[in-house]
């Protein structure tokens, strides 16, 4: 593949970081690092640009880990979240043990489209991080969740508390 776009996109992500006060790590010219705390908890998002791909991977992970208690039943739980998204899944870093969102873009023909399209990738990571907080947060307990509380930590729910 050719890259056809001649703007890095993490310039636009800085743009956006910047807009929200957000401190932020330019680790390299294709990778950018930054925790953001949400309503639930903490969260390091890291954005990895791979020009040759013209695509751009976000990651959102959460600030806990998954005890090793609970890690056989991640499995099944990640599959079951997994069903109901529409784009990106949810993983469990290997290496760390945190629950993790992830999706990449592909940016073929991006150009300048600008802010808004990086700002609408963040919301919308933070907003599944979000809903799916209560399960992880099951999983990060050195006690296993019953299989009643995992239920009801997955349903939808309307309003806030």
């Amino acid at each position: 593949m050719y890259n056809t776009t001649d703007v890095n996109p993490l310039d636009h992500v800085e743009d956006v970081l910047h807009n929200n006060n957000w401190v932020f790590s330019r680790l390299n010219n294709d990778q950018l690092t930054v925790d953001v705390i949400g309503a639930a908890c903490g969260y390091r998002l890291l954005f990895v640009w791979s020009e040759k791909l013209n695509a751009m991977q976000l990651y959102c992970q959460y600030d806990f880990e998954i005890h090793e208690t609970n890690k056989n039943s991640v499995s099944d739980i990640l599959m079951k979240l997994n069903e109901s998204l529409w784009m990106g899944h949810f993983e469990l870093t290997k290496s760390t043990n945190h629950p993790c969102y992830r999706q990449t873009c592909l940016l073929r023909g991006y150009g300048n489209q600008g802010e808004e399209y990086i700002e609408d990738l963040v919301d919308i990571s933070l907003a599944l991080c979000e809903k799916s907080f209560a399960v992880f947060k099951l999983l990060s307990s050195d006690t296993p969740p019953s299989a009643e509380a995992l239920s009801l930590a997955m349903m939808d729910t309307a309003g806030e508390s």
